[in-house]
């Protein structure tokens, strides 16, 4: 078959001049299940993070990719403690909604994470919870999506940004930009709403990431992933 984001695509054979039908049911099935997970990093259910990341996940879901979000900020997560239980079970030593999330985010295609800025860093519930995500897990990673928005009065969105990326570029993950950093501005949900030019930034980020996970896809059909060689751990200092 032929791979078109259409039911079907009518084209016409240049030898016989008869028309041939493409089935794309199949490929629309694959699509259809294209997943992101969203995670709100905030305290606040429905306050300024969770409005911006509405906004990616309007945009995603427009383009047909399932959204998911998830509420971090608000529960009572506790950092890793370096046991190392997770190297030989495959999961972390706490179980909380680390270890809830942890399979969705093995089966999605892509995850944003959002957080409010506090002292120009993300809100630390939401750096607990990534840094055991990301380190209990022992599933591949490489060629998952990710972006990261954040959310300000007024300043400190960039360091926050830069915070959360590192996640991502550790792990082998391609990040999704926008036509700006992905940052939003305001007191309260109403204030966001008002920042035109950061609603936009999101809408844009969301058509860019669901771009970005289809390209994937049809990589990895056709290509498979990259090679990797053995990883080989040394010491900064030998």
């Amino acid at each position: 078959y032929c791979r078109f984001p259409l039911k079907s695509r009518f084209l016409k054979d240049l030898d016989t001049k008869k028309q041939v039908v493409f089935d794309t049911t199949e490929i629309n099935k694959e699509e259809d299940e294209m997943k992101v997970l969203l995670i709100n990093g905030s305290p606040n259910a429905k306050g300024c993070t969770y409005t911006a990341l509405m906004e990616v996940a309007s945009a995603l879901e427009g383009e047909g990719i399932e959204t998911e979000l998830i509420h971090v900020g608000n529960k009572d997560i506790r950092g890793c403690i370096a046991c190392g239980k997770c190297s030989t079970t495959g999961k972390c030593v706490f179980d909380d909604l680390v270890n809830e999330t942890a399979p969705k985010f093995e089966k999605s295609d892509g995850i944003v994470i959002g957080s409010p800025v506090y002292y120009a860093s993300a809100n630390g519930t939401l750096i607990s919870f990534l840094d055991r995500l990301f380190y209990s897990t022992g599933f591949d990673k490489s060629m998952k999506v990710g972006a990261s928005v954040v959310s300000a009065r007024r300043g400190g969105c960039t360091a926050t940004f830069d915070e959360l990326n590192k996640y991502f570029t550790i792990s082998n993950m391609p990040i999704a930009s926008s036509q700006y950093w992905n940052q939003v501005h305001g007191y309260t949900p109403e204030d966001v709403k008002k920042d035109i030019e950061g609603c936009q930034i999101m809408r844009t980020l969301g058509r860019n990431m669901a771009f970005l996970v289809k390209s994937i896809a049809l990589g990895k059909e056709k290509y498979g992933l990259p090679e990797k060689e053995p990883f080989t751990p040394t010491n900064f200092i030998r």
